[in-house]
């Protein structure tokens, strides 16, 4: 018997859920100041006259290496 879901759809699943959380994530840091606590590297958070902008280096970094490697890779 196949299993009722298969891996690929499952890291489908986990990608929006992250977009989703990350779309979100300047609305959560409005109303939760705890989130600047986190360190740097995981959330940064910009406030400015009402502005605020929320992002995530970590996943910017992991994003411009996978980049980087699928570039390359088809260079081959």
């Amino acid at each position: 018997m196949e299993p009722y879901y298969r891996p690929l759809t499952l890291v489908g699943i986990l990608l929006i859920a992250s977009g989703l959380i990350l779309v979100l994530l300047p609305l959560i840091a409005r109303y939760l100041p705890s989130l600047e606590r986190l360190p740097w590297i995981i959330v940064w958070v910009y406030r400015s006259n009402g502005f605020y902008f929320a992002t995530s280096p970590l996943l910017i970094i992991i994003s411009f290496i996978s980049l980087l490697l699928n570039l390359l890779g088809r260079g081959r």
